[in-house]
């Protein structure tokens, strides 16, 4: 259906979103993603609500100084989910609250924000779930439900998550990754990935190695670390990286050793199968002569 000159100009100086279908359709209005912004450190609240809401944020930046029954690495929430869990493109707190309960393809069941939190005790800390009702967990919910303060619920945030990159035009390389290591990673994380520590606090996490995320966490796939570095790596200059440097260093550092899955079968090429068998996860594969997930034994 061709719109005359007048009546597409009427639309556009209506400011109408709309798309126009083919001949006999309907017409469909395509909705912007919600924009949003947290509350201010000023606004937390006071009582015994602003207390819990103050202990999930020590927690979220510090993870391993507040919950350290729960953690197996010197990885905090805060080094994934960037300043404090507000950084929107940095998986965001505020986004990630709404959208719960959610199905999981990870566990093929519908998880609530708790389970899903549970989740990344056991992955990217490479710890123990805390109980849905322990002081931890109710800390780190009731910090998320304030960071998420008038948010839309049952809408499509804008900010959530990583922006997810196209396939690389090249397939990730190991050589050119470690390239692109030495020259904008290796300053903060070092060149053996265990990062960076001062007076006894982590400065900058390790990315692989026994203090790193395990063999089950999200950024152990090439995709999701991608996606990840491209929105918000190097710190303080992100979007510096192409695309497919993104990709090529994410396959650097996802080729390295780490912790074991805990899903782990007594097998890694049976763990593979079962949990890791598609293109973007490296576990179980060989780099360089060596198994990757054997090391974790």
């Amino acid at each position: 259906m061709k719109l005359n000159p007048r009546k597409a100009m009427a639309l556009a100086l209506l400011g109408a979103a709309w798309l126009v279908p083919p001949t006999g359709a309907a017409w469909a209005q395509t909705p912007a993603p919600a924009t949003f912004s947290p509350p201010d450190e000023a606004a937390m609240p006071a009582g015994p609500f602003g207390d819990a809401v103050k202990l999930g944020e020590n927690i979220f930046r510090n993870t391993p100084k507040y919950a350290p029954q729960f953690t197996g690495n010197t990885l905090s929430c805060d080094n994934c989910h960037m300043n404090g869990g507000r950084l929107a493109n940095s998986s965001p707190m505020w986004a990630a609250y709404v959208a719960y309960p959610a199905y999981r393809s990870k566990n093929k069941k519908v998880n609530t924000f708790g389970q899903r939190l549970q989740g990344c005790f056991r992955f990217s800390e490479n710890g123990k779930a805390p109980p849905l009702d322990s002081k931890v967990m109710v800390a780190l919910e009731s910090y998320s439900f304030w960071l998420s303060t008038n948010a839309p619920t049952g809408a499509k945030m804008a900010g959530r998550g990583y922006p997810k990159l196209a396939k690389p035009a090249e397939a990730p390389s190991y050589q050119r990754g470690q390239v692109v290591y030495a020259q904008n990673c290796s300053l903060c994380h070092g060149a053996n990935g265990a990062g960076a520590a001062a007076h006894g606090a982590v400065v900058f996490p390790g990315v692989w190695g026994k203090d790193s995320y395990n063999w089950g966490a999200g950024m152990s796939a090439i995709n999701n670390a991608a996606d990840f570095i491209h929105a918000n790596m190097p710190l303080g200059l992100a979007g510096t990286l192409s695309a497919q440097q993104a990709w090529d260093v994410a396959a650097y550092i996802d080729s390295q050793d780490r912790p074991q899955d805990p899903r782990f079968t007594g097998s890694v090429a049976a763990t593979r199968a079962k949990f890791h068998n598609n293109a973007f996860s490296l576990y179980g594969t060989t780099v360089n002569g060596h198994v990757l997930g054997a090391a974790a034994q």
